[in-house]
């Protein structure tokens, strides 16, 4: 028996694979579904089962391509959706046969309603692992707030009340030495204060989970449970009907969107398709030279996670720029979340528009250093906190005002266009993604503060709250 678990650090997601004595078993797969195939072939076993533990939100699951070039049947927990290709419905306690072991579904609504977990009984009929999805997290529960968003009268009330019980009916009588396998770990949206660690036991987090405390009541969990949550990026209910209709094939949206262009091509086709220019490069590079109205959204950072709470329409057309030669790589992170709609990428990169003589804009950076000098000078300077929420009233710089970088489109009408505004977030990253989307329209006195919070408080020059323990990182 071999179980491994396939951690994507940029959707903070975890796809498992399973083998016995030539069968194999995925859960959870991403959209990219040729590593699994060739993961299989390698073992010379055949993949007989796709399990999915949800209609997911957060990403697009690579069962339909998978299914069909493999021949694997998907199987979900019980529902009553209609998908557009062909599932096993399986049943509560309903058991599969991989090879020499028993794959147990176990049905645990709350998160979604087709909510399920797979128990993994090996080849000496011991109760091994539980892949638990979205339903229990190492530290944390599913958000029971993200199918209302789908089916309006799920309310996350009732999801809630639903997950207590499926945790103390379904999962907290299991043997402590069962080993939890979750979908997500910390960064993921789909909970509000996840681990960084992605595997435990089951005995541990009954004892460290608060969602698993035998002296937790019903309406105490209902409360905590739903307190410090924040409205789910814009794309996951597009994800969700994705997942549930089907999709174009990964290969043909890659095929789509291989298209290289001279920069007199790329300047052309980004009016006649109302395309957005997204520059994949690193922050500090872009701060020196980008095309002008370009949003920065670096590769090296939550790449897809960004690009799908800022872009707002799912079908955006988008161009590429790059100097790395990265331009698939985005391509694909991009259809995880379901923005298909790339139609090409600029020769050359940053450098082939300036050989052709096109305009180069920048973005005014100081260092952490200037920038503690001009406060410690005069404290009454404009100071926007990108970061999240949860972040700034954990700790920030007094007077700073809080723009979540999550909520730019919202927030954009509390910037004065005639004032300067010095602007940072954790390390870097988050502030040039709002510097550039708010350059592009037309705000033109915003100033980036190099290393974010953590350099500037390193210098120990500015004075900021006191430290208060975050109990949510949405």
């Amino acid at each position: 028996m071999k179980i491994e678990q396939i951690y994507t650090g940029c959707l903070s997601q975890a796809a498992y694979y399973i083998e016995s004595n030539g069968e194999v078993a995925i859960i959870d797969p991403l959209r990219e579904f040729e590593p699994y195939i060739q993961r299989a072939k390698k073992d010379g076993a055949k993949i007989k089962y796709i399990f999915e533990t949800h209609f997911h939100a957060d990403f697009v699951s690579g069962h339909v391509d998978l299914a069909n070039e493999s021949g694997a049947k998907i199987v979900f927990g019980p529902t009553t959706m209609k998908t557009g290709f062909d599932i096993t419905i399986a049943k509560d306690q309903e058991e599969f046969k991989l090879g020499d072991i028993t794959i147990r579904l176990i049905h645990t609504p709350g998160h979604t309603m087709e909510s399920s977990c797979y128990l993994l009984i090996d080849e000496n009929k011991n109760e091994h692992s539980l892949f638990t999805g979205d339903t229990l997290f190492i530290g944390d529960v599913g958000r029971p707030d993200l199918a209302q968003h789908v089916i309006a009268d799920l309310t996350e009330e009732k999801l809630a009340r639903l997950l207590y019980k499926s945790l103390r009916e379904k999962i907290m009588p299991l043997s402590d030495d069962i080993i939890i396998y979750p979908g997500h770990g910390a960064g993921s949206a789909c909970g509000k204060n996840l681990s960084k660690e992605t595997t435990d036991t089951l005995g541990h987090q009954k004892k460290t989970n608060y969602a698993l405390n035998p002296s937790l009541i019903e309406d105490e969990f209902v409360k905590e449970v739903l307190s410090g949550l924040m409205p789910p990026p814009n794309y996951f209910p597009k994800n969700v009907l994705l997942n549930i209709n089907g999709y174009d094939s990964i290969k043909d949206v890659v095929l789509r969107a291989t298209q290289e262009y001279s920069s007199r091509e790329f300047e052309a086709i980004k009016e006649d398709a109302n395309a957005i220019i997204i520059d994949i490069r690193n922050p500090l590079d872009f701060i020196k030279e980008h095309i002008p109205n370009s949003i920065n959204i670096g590769l090296e950072g939550n790449f897809a996670i960004w690009a799908g709470t800022l872009i707002q329409d799912i079908n955006q057309p988008i161009l590429l720029v790059d100097d790395q030669h990265r331009e698939q790589e985005a391509i694909a992170r991009l259809a995880r979340i379901g923005y298909d709609n790339v139609i090409g990428y600029l020769k050359d990169g940053i450098q082939g528009w300036k050989y052709a003589g096109h305009e180069i804009s920048t973005i005014n950076s100081i260092s952490s250093q200037v920038f503690s000098n001009l406060y410690f000078n005069d404290s009454n300077i404009n100071i926007i906190d990108v970061r999240k929420e949860s972040e700034f009233n954990s700790e920030h710089i007094e007077g700073a005002l809080n723009l979540p970088l999550d909520y730019i489109n919202a927030n954009q009408n509390k910037i004065d266009k005639s004032k300067t505004y010095y602007v940072h977030c954790a390390g870097g990253y988050r502030s040039v993604v709002f510097i550039s989307m708010l350059q592009a329209r037309g705000f033109t006195n915003l100033i980036n503060v190099e290393g974010g919070f953590s350099e500037i408080k390193k210098l120990n020059k500015i004075k900021v709250t006191d430290y208060i323990c975050p109990t949510t990182m949405l």
